[in-house]
């Protein structure tokens, strides 16, 4: 069971001033692992002493083994990409490196599906009663967010992507609106940008979906639906193909469950690509 389950599950047995510590541990999980004890009693209106005391009471030697067990949980642990590009290094001639890669993809894809089967219809429902839907992801996780869009546009017109381009980030906050959601896409070590963009939508009164690798994320722990996507890799950086593959299943859910108005807005969009001069025509294919 991992901390934030532990702590969600024990919160009520906790007395007021360990609830405090609990509730900062869960809320912002990226500072506890990035920040010193002492800063963290602070933002957490606590003191060293009552951080001890709270990681003693619920089975940890003291605050310093909490720390790394949530950092280990975050993705975040000791191995850094460096590492891991090292153990890389002279394998190219080895035939059985490629393999390995799809192997873990296609492992990937197989947890994925299963942790998603629950929650896709929910998150599906959540979007189709948006006024408008928001996209964010950064980083590695920007191509998901990207895609997410475009594809989702070619029927859905209240469609947008927050990239914070040019320094754009907060003023992009602003199209933010009671009644709209949010897709918000990061994996450990997780994006301060992305984390921002899931508070600013909570405080505007959005609905957050968080397509994420941990329900202990801070963005799950914001949001009121969660996609989970596996990251492994034989490589030095964690994989989002298996993210991509979890957007595209709830591009093709929430087209399915469209109707067949859908299918003419689609065929009105593909249309204009073509009639723009943004398709090439070539017999028998068709490009994105």
């Amino acid at each position: 069971m991992s901390v934030s389950e532990d702590l969600r599950q024990r919160f009520t047995e906790l007395s007021p001033a360990m609830q405090q510590v609990a509730r900062y541990v869960l809320d912002h999980p990226n500072d506890v692992v990035t920040s010193s004890m002492r800063t963290v009693a602070t933002r957490a209106d606590s003191t060293p002493a009552t951080l001890v005391r709270f990681a003693q009471h619920i089975g940890y030697a003291g605050w310093p083994q909490l720390k790394a067990v949530l950092t280990s949980e975050m993705g975040l642990g000791p191995e850094a990409y460096g590492v891991r590009a090292r153990q890389l290094v002279g394998r190219a001639k080895d035939r059985t490196l490629t393999g390995e890669m799809f192997e873990v993809q296609r492992r990937n894809l197989e947890t994925t599906q299963r942790q998603i089967d629950a929650t896709l219809t929910s998150a599906c429902a959540l979007l189709e009663k948006a006024g408008a839907v928001h996209a964010a992801g950064f980083r590695a996780c920007f191509p998901i967010a990207f895609s997410f869009v475009y594809v989702y546009r070619i029927f859905r017109d209240s469609v947008h992507l927050i990239d914070g381009q040019g320094g754009s980030l907060e003023m992009q906050h602003r199209a933010l609106a009671k009644g709209d959601a949010l897709v918000v896409i990061s994996f450990a070590p997780y994006s301060r940008e992305a984390l921002q963009v899931a508070h600013a939508a909570k405080a505007a009164g959005c609905k957050i979906l968080a397509v994420t690798d941990s329900v202990a994320s801070p963005l799950s722990l914001l949001a009121d639906e969660t996609l989970l996507f596996a990251i492994r890799s034989p490589s030095f950086f964690p994989s989002i193909a298996a993210g991509v593959a979890v957007t595209e299943a709830l591009l093709e859910l929430l087209a399915s469950r469209a109707g067949k108005s859908v299918v003419k807005r689609i065929d009105q969009a593909e249309a204009q690509l073509f009639e723009s001069g943004a398709y090439l025509r070539a017999v028998g294919r068709r490009g994105g």
